[in-house]
């Protein structure tokens, strides 16, 4: 009878373990009232973890260039005729030799599909960002 009632609670609660969502906040509140946001900073939010991946595999990810890169800034931001945007940023990694004050630049191109989800825009991409070129500029 014990197994009877195990077995009947494991398939009457497996089905609300399976399908758990994270519980969304009730109120979205902002990180912070006072705080200025640029474009930049938007951009960079949008384009950071395509280009942290791209780091890592570029330096094998070693424990320096993984955590200590940062970006330096835009250099150059392109509209191209399908609706999306190539953005050329400079970045700035830890040097190989473990010295905290050298560091490698690089420039990253990355292309931003933002969504066509309007009759009002002629193309057909959904929302994506992907790594076009890395380029080592010291070496």
């Amino acid at each position: 009878m014990i197994l009877f009632f195990t077995i009947l609670i494991i398939f009457a609660t497996g089905n609300y373990l399976v399908n758990a969502n994270p519980q969304e906040p009730k109120e979205i509140k902002p990180y912070a009232e006072d705080w200025y946001v640029t474009p930049e900073d938007i951009i960079w939010d949008i384009i950071f973890p395509a280009i942290d991946k791209r780091v890592i595999k570029e330096y094998g990810g070693k424990e320096n260039s993984s955590f200590g890169w940062g970006k330096e800034r835009i250099v150059n931001i392109v509209y191209n005729n399908n609706h999306s945007y190539d953005i050329s940023i400079r970045v700035q990694v830890p040097d190989n030799n473990n010295n905290p004050f050298e560091y490698a630049e690089d420039l990253v191109k990355v292309r931003v599909s933002p969504s066509c989800d309007s009759p009002k825009i002629s193309c057909s991409h959904g929302f994506n960002v992907e790594v076009l070129e890395y380029k080592h500029l010291e070496q």
